[in-house]
């Protein structure tokens, strides 16, 4: 089964016959048999050529990169290989379409803020306060099957987003209050994992979307753009709660009080 590797120490990433070797600036040297690769995401300053390059476009594997703070720079796309006219076409329709658009951003907001509350419902039985949480933001998904418009949509999804992050204080025990999602810049380690989480999922799901007939650029909740994969923001926005936040939640969990009290509001 393929999978995706994350370098996270520094060295050079090149062709080595019909596999890939990884230099470590140490002299350790590790060989990753090309079959295994489902994507590579660069964590750390990496040397590497067209030969590469080249090579993974041939094999269709995507490359991402992080710079040195953690945030997504850009990804390496190998071109398109299941091209499909047709399948383009009827995008670019569905997205023209006002109400058919609507409709399909309603799906993926309703089935966020359903993965929310299985989060929010897991943690009920095993910490206390969290039941007004899910009561608030069941009285507002109705308004998210009312609303008029994308931009009515996404306040209402910010509204379930606001009181599902107020929750985070229950979940984690935090002794200093995490008030407020701050993303340019992260003003503090909890932001912070949020968003470089968030950035792994975009990349992963730009991987998925490649493997697809879909055009990365044209999206249906989020704005298209230039210069951004806005699909995968699309879809990236089921799978945050029990991806990314999950990842948040055990890792907070598996350490001791005094640990995750250095998470609760240093920046």
């Amino acid at each position: 089964m393929k999978r995706n590797y994350y370098i996270t120490r520094n060295g050079r990433l090149k062709r080595q016959d019909n596999t890939l070797s990884l230099e470590f600036e140490s002299g350790e040297k590790k060989a990753i048999p090309i079959e295994d690769v489902e994507g590579i995401y660069l964590l750390s300053e990496t040397d590497l050529n067209t030969k590469l390059l080249n090579f993974l476009a041939q094999q269709k594997i995507p490359l991402h990169v992080f710079n040195y703070y953690g945030y997504y720079s850009g990804s390496y796309y190998p071109r398109e290989h299941l091209n499909s006219g047709f399948i383009i076409v009827n995008q670019v329709e569905l997205y023209k379409n006002a109400e058919k658009r609507l409709g399909v951003a309603k799906e993926f907001i309703k089935s966020a803020a359903h993965n929310i509350l299985c989060n929010l419902r897991y943690y009920k039985n095993r910490k206390s306060g969290l039941e007004n949480y899910i009561l608030d933001i069941n009285a507002i998904i109705p308004k998210l099957v009312e609303a008029a418009d994308i931009s009515k949509l996404m306040a209402w999804e910010g509204h379930i987003r606001e009181r599902y992050y107020d929750s985070f204080n229950a979940i984690l025990d935090l002794e200093e209050e995490f008030t407020k999602r701050n993303k340019r810049p992260p003003d503090n380690i909890m932001n912070a994992l949020i968003s470089f989480g968030n950035s792994l999922l975009y990349a992963t799901t730009l991987g998925e979307i490649y493997h697809t007939q879909l055009n990365p650029t044209v999206s249906f909740l989020h704005e298209p753009g230039n210069r951004r994969f806005s699909l995968s923001l699309d879809i990236s926005e089921i799978f945050k709660p029990i991806i990314v936040d999950h990842v948040i939640f055990n890792s907070a969990a598996g350490k001791s009080p005094s640990e995750r009290a250095g998470m609760k509001g240093g920046s």
